[in-house]
């Protein structure tokens, strides 16, 4: 294993859930409630800050700017780690931030979402500081 393959696989993994929550936002009913008339009431209820919106528009811009964000981390780690490796793993900056970004979805995970997705986050951690472990041995 090199830090390169460490970093990348780290990445893919989190851009892959951030794929897979993209789909389900907009696509069959795993992100649905399961009483589906809650549904028809958040579409039909505006927040308290604008009357432009309901819940329900909040509720799929939420989730899908959520999976572009994690798709924005993949695809520019990834890059990095295959364009410009010797930056990323020469840049505690970079390094924090990915750090940062990680632990933060790991403590999102493990205290509002579910198994399936602390696993994959935390997994992705797990591979990340590997990659920075070994970047910093070598």
């Amino acid at each position: 294993m090199n830090p390169t393959l460490l970093m990348v696989s780290s990445a893919g993994l989190i851009g892959l859930l951030g794929l897979v929550h993209l789909v389900l936002t907009f696509y069959g009913p795993k992100h649905l409630p399961r009483d589906r008339s809650l549904v028809e009431a958040m579409a039909n209820m505006a927040p308290e800050i604008t009357s432009q919106t309901t819940i329900w528009k909040m509720w799929l811009g939420f989730n899908a700017s959520h999976s572009m964000g994690l798709l924005l981390f993949s695809l520019t780690y990834t890059y990095l780690a295959l364009a410009h490796g010797e930056v990323l793993f020469q840049s505690c900056f970079l390094q924090g931030l990915g750090l940062a970004a990680l632990a933060g979805y790991v403590l999102l995970a493990k205290l509002y979402w579910f198994i399936p997705v602390l696993a994959g986050a935390s997994l992705s951690l797990i591979l990340y500081l590997s990659s920075i472990a070994m970047a910093w041995a070598a």
